[in-house]
């Protein structure tokens, strides 16, 4: 990773948020013509520093913005070196389309057809910095608050996935992240499961494949069973390790060096169920291919 690139995305983003209100002529604003004036910044840019126990400095470049979406993309790679990738995924969607009527998500009741959108706001880069060699020692690109659904046959991904599993007793726990030979990591996993010292990926033991989690709802528990927003969403990318915290301040995710995605979630499933016929794929193309789409 060059640190050139880190200054690329934060000019790329310097340029997007002026783009809006260049003009072509300049002229003096009088006082009283200003005093008339109200509103809201299009970028806010914090710094943030001397956070007890970490040893990098961060800038925040938010816009005050709004999206719902809904997209598909045919193939993402990210962090191909040393002969493998740090996230490989094809198909990948954010947002569906309802497949039935009565279908509820964020609050709201949808007809057969009709698209539930990724809910995005407030999105930003942010610089994490290392004040004592003077250099970025990563960036990373998230939401203020987001929710909203993902797709993907994802072969090979690093970050976390906050997944609740249920076993065959009712017990719940963490998902964790596994290797093809079971050793629990968040770097480059294949497979998901419940790390009890039962789990075994070859057997599909308390193990499944991450192809089997074709889609999830990013998001928050809320009440009455609503999918709520969260502010933990983001994508990293870093030289080092980084201590994020969220734009609230309230959690620190820990970042390994490359790529790393977070993606919170308030869904329980049931480990047989997801060694057995997986978590279907919602509708995310305009006509219906299935539920195992891929």
């Amino acid at each position: 990773m060059r640190q050139q690139a880190y200054g690329y995305a934060a000019v790329t983003l310097f340029c997007l948020g002026i783009a809006p209100v260049v003009q072509a002529e300049l002229k003096p604003i009088s006082d009283e013509t200003m005093g008339e004036v109200t509103g809201q910044a299009f970028m806010q840019i914090e710094n943030i520093q001397d956070i007890p126990g970490n040893p990098h400095e961060f800038t925040r470049m938010t816009l005050t913005m709004d999206v719902e979406t809904r997209m598909n993309v045919d193939d993402v790679q990210a962090g191909e070196i040393d002969g493998g990738m740090d996230f490989a995924a094809q198909h990948v969607a954010l947002g569906h389309i309802a497949r039935n009527d009565g279908e509820q998500f964020n609050g709201r009741t949808y007809s057969a057809g009709d698209t539930v959108h990724f809910e995005a706001f407030k999105p930003y880069i942010e610089l994490a910095e290392d004040p004592a060699e003077g250099k970025l020692s990563g960036f990373r690109m998230g939401f203020g608050q987001a929710r909203g659904s993902v797709s993907s046959l994802t072969s090979s991904f690093s970050g976390d996935i906050g997944l609740k599993l249920v076993d065959g007793s009712g017990q719940e726990f963490d998902a964790t992240l596994f290797d093809e030979n079971t050793q629990a990591t968040n770097y480059r996993a294949s497979h998901i499961g419940i790390d009890d010292g039962t789990a075994d990926c070859a057997s599909g033991t308390n193990c499944a494949p991450l192809t089997h989690l074709q889609s999830l709802y990013v998001g928050e528990e809320g009440a009455d069973g609503v999918t709520d927003f969260t502010n933990d969403f983001f994508i990293g990318f870093q030289r080092e390790g980084v201590e994020w915290q969220s734009p609230d301040g309230a959690n620190v995710i820990n970042a390994g060096k490359g790529v790393f995605i977070n993606l919170p979630t308030s869904m329980k499933v049931d480990m047989s169920q997801l060694i057995s016929q997986g978590v279907d794929r919602l509708q995310t193309h305009r006509d219906d291919m299935g539920t195992q789409l891929f």
